[in-house]
């Protein structure tokens, strides 16, 4: 199902091309399969079909069927396979195309790829790579449309990067294949065509480096993934009213940057935390709680959160669009906090 393009936020350049979201991370991986033969590509429908969002197109073309392994759809089994392959010497890219299908890998993932490390006393390493999907709003229901990104996070000996923009995923996806843990790399299903300004050549950005987006001065937005472009739409919005919002995209959450955050909650005094999972028990509720702890005597508020409903993503639209985060909600919320009058 296709989707219409976005823009996301400028960060123009000299020097640099305007590209999708998916061609970011297309690039990102033809260029780390040319540069270390170790690293490859499994999972279902990744060849030929270049996985049902067509991010990896042409990889087979160059890399060959050996390299870019389509695997029977036995998730648990090609995940294992990944972590055996990682922990003697290959670099796998595990390709799992919806999140929702973290269920049928968290053995896999949470039992041995996290663990081995520690459990082998340092001796042995899991370098591979989990990128899956997160993100409601594209109809296709309950169980194909859930954001499971704090399962994840909640994991130690796993670090998890959540990208916003074709700049950020191809920097994060380059440091993600070229670290030693195992990364679990989880892209929003509607920011693949978003385009935005890359730079040609090498781009790689340090897992735990969270980016401002958009500098201001009167309430911090810490927005995740999908919910930095709700966060920005915001911003502009508030700033024709008179309000400056900053935004602060973690990038990462293991691991995560909290002097960043911390920095610009003291900065405006304001904080919401917006995220597209389940608001109750999740990244939602860490972020707002490292805040907290770390700028609590510079807070003119408590610290707010937006999160998706605690409901399975219906499939009619007009239920499902009410289940997330938007512009307008979080536009009315930063004015009450503000104490801006309608």
């Amino acid at each position: 199902m296709s989707t219409p393009s976005r823009t996301v936020e400028p960060r123009a350049a000299a020097g640099v091309r305007t590209i999708t979201f998916a061609q970011a991370v297309n690039e990102a991986l033809a260029e780390e399969m040319r540069r270390d033969p170790a690293v490859f590509i499994l999972g279902e429908d990744v060849a030929e079909a270049g996985t049902p969002f067509k991010v990896l197109s042409g990889l087979v073309d160059e890399f060959g069927p050996e390299r870019v392994r389509d695997t029977p759809i036995s998730e648990a089994g090609f995940a294992g396979l990944a972590v055996g392959a990682a922990m003697t010497g290959m670099r796998p890219v595990v390709d799992l195309m919806f999140g929702d299908f973290l269920t049928l890998v968290m053995d896999q993932l949470v039992n041995q790829a996290a663990k081995t490390h520690y459990m082998s006393g340092g001796k042995l390493k899991v370098p591979m790579v989990l990128r899956t999907t997160l993100g409601a709003t594209r109809r296709s229901a309950a169980q194909h449309s859930q954001s499971l990104h704090a399962w994840v996070s909640h994991v130690p000996g796993l670090k998890v990067a959540l990208p916003a923009t074709p700049y950020d995923a191809k920097g994060l996806m380059k440091a993600a294949i070229r670290d030693d843990n195992p990364v679990v790399i989880v892209e929003d299903k509607l920011s693949f065509q978003d385009k935005g300004p890359v730079p040609e050549g090498e781009i790689v950005i340090p897992l735990g480096q969270a980016d401002v987006k958009r500098e201001g001065t009167d309430i911090t937005f810490i927005a995740t993934s999908s919910m930095v472009v709700v966060a920005l739409r915001a911003a502009e919005t508030l700033a024709a009213q008179g309000l400056s919002a900053e935004v602060v995209d973690p990038r990462s959450m293991v691991p995560l940057d909290t002097a960043t955050l911390v920095e610009s909650a003291k900065k405006t005094g304001r904080v919401v935390v917006i995220d597209e999972g389940h608001q109750s028990y999740g990244v939602s509720a860490e972020l707002a709680a490292v805040v907290a702890d770390g700028a609590f005597y510079h807070l003119d508020a408590p610290v707010k959160r937006l999160g998706a409903m605690d409901v399975p993503v219906p499939f009619s639209p007009v239920l499902e669009d009410l289940t997330v985060p938007t512009p307008e909600q979080l536009t009315a919320l930063a004015r009450e906090m503000c104490g801006a009058r309608s």
